[in-house]
């Protein structure tokens, strides 16, 4: 009863005039970044971020969650019809999308991935909405002690936003808790990693940071090499974009495949969108009755993915709005944004705020059913949005970073700040070092130092309150497991080529 009356609240926030416009403005922008190869959801949100801070704080959000699954519909065009993936996440779509285009059957691809959209990103919210309520209730038994272990599992879990090197990932981890410590201590209002500049004293804006790493960062990357490919026509009208009812029945226990573990690896944070296409495309394959013809244009290969995508995007949510942790870059930014407006997600989010949960709950139902309407007859016009010449885009993506990072603070230091982080965000993609784990650093370091504080003066500097309490003492050990495991994995490997190079 407490659910349904939540979200009657939520849909008479979301239904006013101003919150469905933004709501629409929102998954329209999210479904034209999905589509342009190279530019995704992080870059968008961090550049779009300080045009906000003028909006109320539920617009706002309703606006940025819809840019952030917008895109997820978004990047099966691409894929389907350049077998170029928009986003990371669409990869998978590649595989059997593009077949389908080849063999005539793209507005049937199109399709089925916009259908496939809408379940499962309906089924996300719904889950969503049943999930977060009794999970934030757990979490008010916490104080400070098993906050700290909780920030420590969320940046233990940089192990699987890690890539190709943990390494790398850990490192870039460091920096971003570097970031974060820059500026003047609140306990002591000492001045750290400042190195004399009155400018620092405040530390560094967030969004000098985000936009800096994600959207600069990824425009210089692209301007250095861009993905070229034959786009496939697109059919005209809704006729052809709709799938035969063959293609439908094939796709029916994919949906539901799509939607649930989707969900599922979205609540794990960390884990992402595109390992959860992954595996519901492995999953598709090995229950289906005819794997072999995985590749080749099956429409299961396009419904699966694409709906594991999209469901993922309201278990990403969970962990987010109820226990303030961030699982991607995407939610790291969503969550520095609920901070800028003095909200606070975690266990008291919907108990404090729950005019702006429900409605944001609400407005995806809504902008669900938009994109559905808009991925259908309008892909045609979207698709002529990959005709636009980079020469045109990149200059606007520039212009609009710099004012928005001036329209912040005033401060032409923070340009110049914008500059520097603009150069590391190509720095370390350019030497494959992951963007998401400095961000994941630096969200949460601040947070993480200030909970560790907290539980010291707590318990006058005995460290063992950290380990003495029994939820802590569990969240620190989960964090020190998923650090070391990935270590005697390696060093498992390297005992086992040892061994083989002396046979």
């Amino acid at each position: 009863m407490e659910v349904i009356n939540g979200l009657l609240q939520g849909f008479a926030v979301a239904l006013t005039p101003i919150n469905l416009w933004w709501c629409f403005v929102g998954v329209f922008l999210g479904t034209v970044v999905g589509i342009l190869p190279g530019l995704g959801p992080p870059a968008t949100i961090a550049m779009l971020l300080p045009l906000t801070f003028q909006m109320n704080p539920t617009s706002a959000i309703i606006m940025l969650a819809g840019i952030y699954y917008g895109a997820k519909y978004g990047g099966s065009t691409t894929s389907i019809l350049l077998n170029v993936p928009g986003e990371s996440a669409s990869v998978v779509t590649c595989f059997d999308g593009y077949q389908m285009a080849r063999k005539g059957r793209a507005g049937a691809a199109l399709g089925i991935a916009a259908i496939a959209s809408f379940i499962a990103g309906t089924f996300g919210v719904v889950m969503l909405m049943l999930v977060a309520p009794p999970l934030a209730r757990m979490a008010l038994s916490f104080s400070s002690p098993e906050y700290f272990a909780l920030m420590s599992l969320g940046l233990a879990m940089v192990v699987l936003l890690a890539g190709k090197s943990m390494t790398k990932a850990l490192l870039a981890m460091l920096v971003g808790l570097w970031i974060a410590g820059m500026g003047t201590d609140l306990f002591s209002a000492t001045s750290r990693f400042t190195f004399g500049n009155m400018e620092l004293l405040d530390g560094i804006d967030f969004v000098v940071v985000a936009i800096g790493v994600f959207a600069l960062g990824e425009v210089l990357g692209n301007m250095e090499k861009r993905e070229e490919g034959q786009m496939l026509p697109v059919p005209k009208g809704l006729r052809n974009l709709l799938p035969t009812m063959e293609e439908l029945k094939a796709c029916r226990f994919a949906f539901v495949n799509g939607s649930v573990i989707g969900f599922l690896i979205g609540v794990l944070p960390g884990a992402g969108s595109t390992i959860a296409s992954f595996i519901s495309y492995g999953v598709e394959k090995a229950v289906s009755k005819h794997p072999e013809k995985f590749g080749t244009g099956v429409p299961e290969g396009v419904a699966a993915p694409e709906g594991a995508n999209n469901s993922e995007t309201g278990g990403a949510l969970v962990p987010m709005l109820t226990l303030g942790i961030p699982g991607s870059g995407t939610t790291a930014i969503l969550l520095a944004a609920f901070v800028l407006w003095g909200l606070k997600p975690g266990p008291l989010m919907i108990q404090d705020n729950p005019t702006l949960f429900w409605g944001l709950v609400a407005s995806m139902y809504i902008g669900n059913v938009m994109l559905l309407v808009l991925n259908l007859p309008l892909v045609p016009l979207f698709a002529q949005v990959l005709k636009l010449p980079v020469y045109a885009l990149y200059p606007v993506i520039f212009g609009i970073s710099i004012v928005g990072v001036y329209s912040v603070s005033g401060s032409l230091f923070d340009v110049w700040m914008l500059t520097v982080f603009g150069l590391l965000g190509y720095a370390i993609r350019k030497l494959d070092y992951p963007a998401a784990p400095l961000i994941l650093g630096l969200v949460l370091g601040d947070s993480m130092e200030r909970a560790l504080r907290q539980s010291l003066m707590m318990s006058q500097g005995d460290p063992a309150i950290l380990i003495s309490r029994p939820i802590s003492a569990v969240m620190l050990f989960l964090a020190v497991a998923i650090l070391i495991v990935p270590l005697f994995r390696k060093a498992n490997a390297w005992r086992i080529r040892a061994i083989e190079e002396q046979l």
